[in-house]
């Protein structure tokens, strides 16, 4: 097993710049995600890792060993690609069995008629075979082994791509977005099943995606990257709860986060939407702020008053357990979503007139850069060392 540090790596394209001093380290054993948007950086920075593509500038170092200029298969890596990458003319033995073959037999030996008559080879040969079919029974696909690729469903092509990785015992696994062909239903078993593959394995996985359901559910810690830049890394609930950046914010979450204007009245209130919110903020009144409120913040209420939204409803979304009410709030350029408790909830109809409360504390106020403004002592969420976490 082996940790990950990444000082400060650049990479550009001609002109363009892909990743912008990205600095992180990654504990020996920890599940980290990097999460982004298409372009972002985070597929690039994941083969940078693999040794796939040469960074503009900065280090990577794997466990204790700097590995700048060393060769993909030298860095004791694995890497499970977006379209599996798997040889359509082999079975799915064969497919696994490529990466023992390269690395515990020699040239002479893979030569496909001279190689089995040199001494050694029958061997070798032998365990390479008890080693995929012991991985391949514990993905479950022991009884796909003869198939090959055009026979299998996406996820069996999915875990012959992981086994294939998997057979290599590498002290780290590379994934970039392994789910992403697969259907909804297949997606959430898959992602379980990746889960419990790193508890059992214990070794570090970096698993990048686009997909927050993904990153939130797996993920020891979760890298947000947005243009090539890193913009925070914190646990999931951390990541979600307490955001740093009004980016963070803004990806994170289903429904979006509302995000109101607001204008500090003084020290304590921020008049935002037709009503004032109170805030803690070290900045002169008048300073422009933003506001941003979880869809689950809201409760209902009687009254207007501080810290309500009053507005009439627009549209409805029935969830099964939740509501997702739509309102037009004046004073704002989008609709304000609230997500409910049906069972809380009266019925609600079109155009009815509602009063949304939400506890100061529920509040995340922002600068005008984007910047997190929090009151003076806060600390952000308690977070327990990796290693705890994980057992």
């Amino acid at each position: 097993m082996a940790g990950i540090t990444i000082e400060k790596i650049e990479k550009t394209f001609g002109a363009t710049p892909v990743l912008r001093e990205v600095s992180l380290k990654i504990a020996d054993g920890e599940f980290l995600t990097l999460l982004g948007p298409s372009g972002c950086g985070k597929s690039t920075l994941l083969r940078i890792l693999a040794g796939l593509e040469v960074q503009t500038a900065g280090s990577v170092a794997i466990g204790d060993r700097v590995v700048d200029g060393v060769r993909p298969k030298r860095r004791d890596v694995a890497m499970v690609f977006q379209s599996y990458a798997l040889y359509p003319h082999m079975t799915v033995q064969d497919n696994m069995s490529v990466p023992l073959r390269m690395r515990r037999l020699t040239a002479w030996q893979r030569l496909p008629l001279l190689g089995r008559f040199l001494p050694g080879t029958k061997a070798t040969a032998a365990e390479i075979e008890r080693d995929v079919i012991r991985t391949a029974k514990a993905l479950g696909i022991g009884h796909l082994l003869a198939r090959k690729p055009g026979q299998l469903s996406g996820g069996q092509r999915q875990r012959v791509a992981v086994g294939r990785a998997m057979v290599r015992q590498p002290a780290v696994f590379l994934m970039d977005e392994p789910l992403s062909n697969l259907d909804a239903k297949l997606r959430v078993q898959m992602r379980a099943e990746i889960k419990e593959l790193h508890n059992r394995l214990g070794v570090t996985f970096v698993y990048v995606t686009h997909d927050q359901s993904e990153a939130m559910t797996m993920s020891d810690r979760v890298a947000v990257m947005l243009d090539g830049e890193l913009l925070q890394v914190a646990p999931p609930q951390e990541i979600y709860a307490d955001p740093d950046d009004r980016r963070v914010a803004e990806f994170i979450g289903s429904p979006k986060i509302n995000m109101l204007e607001a204008k500090l009245r003084d020290a304590a209130l921020a008049d935002a939407a037709g009503t004032s919110f109170t805030v803690a903020a070290d900045a002169g009144p008048g300073t422009a702020l933003t506001v941003g409120i979880r869809p689950e913040a809201f409760h209902l209420v009687e009254t207007g008053g501080p810290n309500v939204l009053t507005g009439a409803v627009r549209l409805v979304e029935h969830m099964g357990s939740d509501l997702f009410v739509h309102l037009n709030v004046p004073g704002t350029e989008h609709p304000v979503v609230a997500r409910l408790l049906a069972e809380r909830a009266p019925q609600i109809e079109l155009g009815q007139t509602l009063h949304l409360g939400v506890r100061p504390e529920r509040l995340l106020i922002f600068a005008a850069d984007g910047k997190r403004l929090r009151p003076q002592g806060h600390a952000g969420a308690k977070v327990l060392p990796i290693k705890e976490r994980m057992q």
